[in-house]
């Protein structure tokens, strides 16, 4: 049997959000976003889950959560891959520990996919990894709001587009309201990369395509690394960016209990 698979969670969550202010201490089935989150990370196994924060009352909601550390990071940081940079420093992190990237908005990630994306970065050997999804209806590939993702033969990704790509010509001069094969992907916003290039990838200046796209993974592929997408071995619900995303999740939480 081989060994369990080495790995820490590291989960940045900043008070400000623009569409969802306070975001991480929003109330879902009574508890807050991010011990949800934080728990789920725990159940992934990790050997040790961190919350990057910059606001106390963040810190003070996972007080009660054993298992869970916290780093006070900078305020003005301009990214979660920023924040998690300062946080490796915090933690001492030795420069091959795996870090998976958990997003303070996704309290039900699942543990399997959580630990995917760690195998997927250790067994392919890229700096870098993610996890995608196929998307099975034509709302969501025209949705700038869904990330889509095409790959390589060797599972790395070529490019990520909130346009729907790849651009069936022939199927989508006659319609765009069905789709046929599995030709289009999802990208789930999970990352995993040693520490060494989290902190390197901090430290790359912004890249143009990112900055067209708003999409900070871009910057990994402008600046000539790889970057391998697995496939999510289970369903990752969107996260939560809105009032409208929360009172679904709590719909959702509340069908489950």
């Amino acid at each position: 049997m081989s060994a369990p698979l080495d790995f820490v969670v590291a989960i940045p969550a900043r008070f400000a959000s623009t569409r969802l202010p306070g975001k991480p201490l929003r109330l879902i089935g009574g508890e807050p976003m991010i011990l949800r989150v934080a728990q789920r990370a725990l159940l992934a196994g990790a050997r040790e889950v961190w919350v990057a924060t910059d606001d106390e009352r963040i810190a003070s909601a996972l007080a009660g959560l054993d298992g869970v550390r916290v780093a006070m990071t900078a305020a003005d940081h301009l990214s979660g891959t920023d924040r998690l940079a300062e946080c490796a420093l915090q933690a001492g992190w030795a420069d091959d520990t795996v870090v998976v990237n958990l997003q303070g908005d996704e309290p039900f990630a699942p543990a399997d996919g959580i630990r995917a994306v760690a195998e997927a970065l250790v067994y392919s050997g890229a700096v870098m990894s993610t996890l995608a999804t196929p998307i099975e209806d034509a709302d969501s590939l025209f949705d700038p709001n869904v990330v889509k993702v095409v790959r390589r033969e060797n599972l790395d990704a070529l490019y990520f587009s909130r346009a729907p790509i790849p651009w069936h010509r022939d199927a989508f001069a006659q319609s765009r309201h069905t789709l046929s094969g599995s030709h289009w992907l999802r990208h789930i916003g999970i990352y995993g990369y040693r520490a060494r290039f989290l902190r390197q990838f901090a430290a790359l200046p912004p890249g143009t395509l990112e900055q067209l796209e708003s999409l900070e993974q871009l910057r990994v592929l402008e600046a000539g690394h790889r970057l391998t997408v697995a496939l999510s071995p289970a369903v990752f619900p969107p996260g939560i960016d809105t009032p409208e995303d929360l009172d679904r999740a709590e719909a959702w939480w509340s069908a489950q209990a």
